[in-house]
């Protein structure tokens, strides 16, 4: 005999739920320091769970999202953990962020405000020679700052996008290189060089100095950064 069956229509999960908990995973992975532990990093879906105070199905659709942005990676029956780059794919990321960093500099000349580009000098009126060293964790974080808002007042929403996820590598990496034979000195240097290039308009060196500025890390890493091989 024949067995009555319901007919009903799949579930659908909640979409905004699904999206707050990607959120807020990407929020935690973007705010924690990737290269600071050998170890790898592992995501528990059932302590995120009762972290979040969600089910694990929008876990679990959060992650799906994270692994198709490069950001996890699952590894059959062993888990889903956060994906660190090799040196090779950390100076990729480099070339790519100082080629639109550098298109953003150019667009900060035609496009911002004389209120815009005066605020990146502020930036960096408390640092200057010894109080760079004794507050260099500061420093790192305004040079962190520094880059972003680069290609934010580009006024270009499609290059913020793009370099989001690579700046979750790229501000670690720049974190943990920051100090090495005092960069930091040359770093607020090219800074100060880069703004008054923006100040005058003159695109052409301003985009040559960002291009060049990064690419000095990206050589700095190929050189010397051995922790990520």
């Amino acid at each position: 005999m024949a067995v009555a069956r319901l007919k009903v229509e799949p579930i659908e999960v909640d979409l905004s739920l699904t999206a707050r908990t990607y959120r807020a995973l990407k929020d935690a992975i973007t705010s924690m320091d990737i290269y600071g532990d050998e170890g790898e990093i592992r995501l528990d879906e059932h302590q995120l769970a009762q972290d979040l105070g969600v089910s694990r199905t929008p876990i679990r659709e959060a992650m799906c999202r994270l692994e198709q942005e490069g950001l996890v990676r699952t590894i059959s029956r062993k888990g889903t953990f956060v994906v660190r780059k090799n040196k090779s794919e950390i100076i990729d990321m480099i070339i790519v962020w100082s080629s639109l960093e550098s298109m953003a500099a150019r667009l900060i000349c035609k496009n911002a405000s004389d209120k815009d580009i005066a605020l990146l000098r502020k930036m960096f009126a408390e640092f200057e020679g010894k109080e760079i060293k004794a507050n260099i964790d500061e420093y790192s974080d305004t040079n962190i700052d520094f880059h972003q808002r680069i290609l934010s007042l580009g006024g270009c929403e499609l290059m913020v996008e793009i370099t989001e996820n690579l700046f979750i590598h790229l501000s670690s990496i720049r974190a943990h290189t920051i100090g090495d034979d005092e960069r930091y000195s040359r770093s607020i240097v090219d800074h100060m060089n880069i703004i008054e290039a923006l100040e005058a308009r003159d695109e052409d060196l301003a985009a040559k100095l960002v291009l060049e500025h990064n690419m000095n890390l990206a050589a700095h890493v190929k050189k010397y950064v051995d922790f990520l091989n």
